[in-house]
């Protein structure tokens, strides 16, 4: 596995519209500008990029937790997502974050039993790309449904892929939108 570099950002809401949230609402993101070992192949076995998924994953989920400053078991919600190079292909992302990816984050935010949910896209040096972010023991806790914005001003090159892991915490600031009973 080929990493260029690491990214990591994160964020602690302290209020919205002039109100104090009271308590920790936090994100973090880690992102890997990877080579793509498969650029500029069109079809074919994607097996390569299934491993580099399962390889990288917990990696990134751990420079995530150090940079959200809570304990595993704290972690709330999860994502995940890649913006492939432009000698990639779309299918290059997905075999990368799905087929094997899931389980390391699992294992280092303790648990999840839900579905990390994911983003994927082609595209330039500086692509912005959103994660979605969900409850990761219950997909349908609306109070986790939110998102983190991922860009890098140099990646990814041709040959590359961005690949990424968010954690959260505290959900919304204020959330208050339920399910429909």
């Amino acid at each position: 596995m080929q990493v260029r570099k690491y990214v990591v950002t994160s964020e602690e809401v302290l209020a919205e519209q002039g109100r104090l949230t009271g308590r920790t609402v936090r994100r973090a993101v880690c992102s890997a500008v990877i080579a793509n070992p498969l650029a500029g192949q069109v079809g074919g076995e994607l097996t390569e990029l299934e491993t580099l998924g399962a390889e990288i994953s917990g990696e990134l989920a751990s420079r995530a937790l150090a940079a959200l400053g809570v304990a595993a078991h704290e972690v709330t919600a999860y994502g995940k997502g890649a913006i492939v190079g432009t000698n990639g292909e779309i299918e290059h992302a997905a075999a990368l974050i799905h087929p094997r990816f899931g389980a390391p984050v699992r294992k280092v935010v303790v648990k999840g039993d839900d579905i990390i949910p994911s983003t994927k896209k082609i595209g330039a040096p500086g692509a912005h790309i959103t994660l979605p972010i969900t409850n990761k023991d219950d997909i349908w806790s609306f109070d986790e449904m939110d998102a983190i914005d991922v860009w890098i001003p140099d990646a990814p090159m041709p040959d590359e892929i961005v690949v990424s892991v968010a954690l959260a915490v505290g959900g919304r600031p204020f959330a208050r939108t339920k399910k429909p009973s």
